[in-house]
């Protein structure tokens, strides 16, 4: 059996591969991208501390920096662990077979069932590079990891993805053999900011229409 990393993968790769079909937009991107919730203050105290802090260093910042300076932040706002429901995994490896092939690799964000190890994937697959020297196709390796969280989940839903180039954040959705990538957002720029942050908080929401409470 073929074995491909997502290291290896490019979106005209994974096109050819799979028979994908990449969209200007599809249903799920465009209603998760219109989110207009509210933010509280503090959470917009913090976008501007934030937003500040990236412009002064995207530029020069390496993956970890990244990590741990903006995005890591980000997700905490949020706020994805929900005991014996999801949890959100850094550095995981993943591995699904589609359409016969063995797709493997390691996914920098992950959200997944299970609290202490990830057991199913369902959302939320990120690949973060450093502005000025990335290497290989960033999208195309986030659409790998997504198209194993189809292929371990209930595959008539859709699968939400996210990938970031230092302060670039696009969103991805694949549903069935199409998906889409959105517009960029920059979280320098403090609009695009808060709105990268209600998508975030969208996407919790996502997570628990699709597990279940545990009993009581």
């Amino acid at each position: 059996m073929e074995t491909i990393n997502f290291n290896d993968c490019s979106l005209g790769g994974l096109e050819d591969k799979f028979a994908l079909q990449p969209q200007r937009t599809l249903s799920s991107l465009t209603n998760w991208l219109a989110t207009n919730s509210s933010l509280i203050d503090a959470h917009q105290i913090v976008l501007k501390q934030l937003t500040q802090i990236l412009s002064d260093n995207a530029a020069h910042w390496n993956e970890q920096d990244l990590s741990m300076h903006f995005i890591g932040p980000m997700f905490s706002l949020v706020g994805f662990t929900e005991r014996s429901r999801f949890n959100l995994f850094a550095q995981s490896s993943l591995t699904g077979i589609v359409d016969g092939v063995t797709l493997t690799g390691r996914v920098d964000e992950l959200i997944a069932s299970g609290f202490r190890i990830p057991k199913v994937p369902f959302f939320a697959f990120n690949e973060y590079k450093k502005e000025m020297e990335y290497k290989g196709d960033p999208a195309g390796q986030a659409l790998a990891a997504m198209l194993v969280g189809q292929s371990l989940n209930d595959n008539t839903k859709p699968i939400y993805g996210c990938y970031v180039i230092g302060s670039i954040w696009r969103f991805m959705t694949l549903e069935a053999k199409r998906y889409a990538i959105s517009k960029s957002y920059d979280g320098t720029d403090f609009e695009d900011a808060c709105q990268i942050l209600r998508i975030l908080f969208q996407l919790k929401e996502y997570c628990m229409e699709r597990t279940q409470a545990p009993a009581e």
